[in-house]
């Protein structure tokens, strides 16, 4: 990446290579006429897909003269650019935007739009279909170096996710009051414990990044690095899903432990709490609460993070009780004998969770940590669900892409 104005106009001066890459704006009739959004998702693909680099806009990739953007049309260029990455990129692409003022061979000061495009976690398709950079140019990947890329960057499953680089990361993103609950004392450095606990990985550079578990569990702020990595609570009134009867709605975001944490305190918030006398008067949840933070962890545990644009979707009805979670069944486990079997998209964040331990704010759950790994989790779900409301929650494989588990109330009539 270009970190200040004189390495840019120092890399202006050298002309481009494999991570910079010069386009002029033309315009005509006061619209935005060249270059074509194909072209431009082309290259902005190719850079993320590659190492990364930098798209400078208002700079001739020939002449390697500043001509500037105009001012009244700095908006238009921008949003022409978000356009781009998230409706002809798939997925879309991350990126900085920065407008800047440099001189151009006169001393003239121009505008011009500095774009920053780290190394991607995911392979990215544009309209031409999917490129790298090859020095300066914009090459169509091979099949062969293609299929090499998906397995690099895991979307093949071939290579642990959780375990990867996340770019444009590094220690100093990972908190200590969070990563030194993972670690012991020791005599190596920091950066050699902790990657060793995987929560730090090596670029191919050889750079240590932090990795996509450190992000989730020491990461005050892991959405800023991976957008999808939250749960979707809504609270709806009466039985559909449906915006007009919202009643309480909110984006669980933070390290995992916390969503799990604030998923319950959402759901405590707004289930109803009834009655039932037997023969005295028992006060009687919507829901059983150990069987919900059941099914939250193994929502947060399990799901495909590799899968970009979704996350966890938790929503609550009069009736029942919905949680959505990425990603396919892993290995051989199917709907018909996961309460028999044992198996684990991800590891490395189950053994996180494991040693996690859980917070005062979270009772009646009858253990320490937040995970035990003994295969106890579907049981507990399916029989202290049914066993609180009479009915048996049911699991749900949607296009062999997402996982639903349905959660049922305790009868309404009573607790209302």
């Amino acid at each position: 990446m270009v970190n200040n104005r004189r390495e840019l106009l120092r890399r202006i001066r050298l002309g481009e290579d494999s991570s910079i890459e010069f386009k002029t704006i033309v315009f005509e009739g006061g619209k935005i006429h060249g270059p074509s959004r194909k072209k431009l998702a082309n290259e902005i693909a190719s850079l993320a897909n590659s190492q990364g680099g930098t798209l400078v806009l208002g700079v001739d990739d020939t002449t390697r003269e500043t001509v500037g953007i105009p001012l009244v049309h700095l908006d238009d260029v921008e949003r022409y650019i978000y356009e781009i990455c998230d409706d002809s990129i798939a997925p879309p692409v991350i990126f900085t935007l920065s407008r800047m003022e440099i001189p151009d061979s006169s001393g003239t000061l121009r505008i011009i739009i500095k774009i920053d495009i780290p190394r991607s976690l995911f392979v990215h398709e544009s309209p031409g279909g999917y490129f790298h950079r090859l020095g300066s140019s914009v090459r169509k990947m091979r099949p062969e170096y293609l299929a090499r890329m998906f397995q690099q960057r895991s979307q093949a499953r071939l290579f642990r996710f959780e375990e990867q680089p996340v770019p444009e990361s590094n220690i100093a993103d990972l908190s200590q009051e969070l990563w030194q609950r993972y670690i012991t004392i020791s005599d190596e450095s920091i950066e050699v414990v902790l990657e060793k606990r995987s929560l730090l990985a090596k670029e191919e550079n050889e750079d240590l990044s932090a990795s996509v578990a450190g992000i989730l569990f020491c990461c005050p702020q892991p959405e800023q690095f991976l957008p999808n990595a939250y749960i979707e609570a809504v609270r709806y009134r009466g039985i559909k899903q449906d915006s007009n009867y919202q009643i309480d709605a909110h984006r669980i975001r933070g390290p995992l432990y916390r969503q799990i944490n604030d998923a319950m305190t959402f759901l405590l918030k707004n289930q109803f709490i009834g009655a039932v006398k037997r023969p005295h008067r028992i006060e009687k949840p919507q829901f059983n609460e150990r069987a919900v933070f059941e099914a939250i962890v193994n929502a947060v545990a399990h799901r495909d993070y590799s899968v970009y644009g979704s996350k966890i979707r938790f929503f609550m009805f009069d009736d029942r009780l919905e949680i959505y979670s990425p990603g396919s069944l892993p290995n051989s486990v199917n709907i018909e004998n996961m309460h028999l079997r044992q198996s684990t998209r991800n590891e490395l964040i189950s053994n996180l969770l494991s040693e996690t331990p859980i917070s005062e704010s979270i009772q009646n759950i009858g253990r320490n940590y937040y995970m035990e790994k003994r295969g106890d989790g579907v049981p507990i779900i399916l029989n202290e669900s049914e066993k609180h409301s009479g009915s048996r929650p049911v699991y749900q494989l949607i296009d062999d892409s997402e996982l639903l588990l349905t959660i049922y109330s305790a009868n309404t009539q009573d607790i209302k």
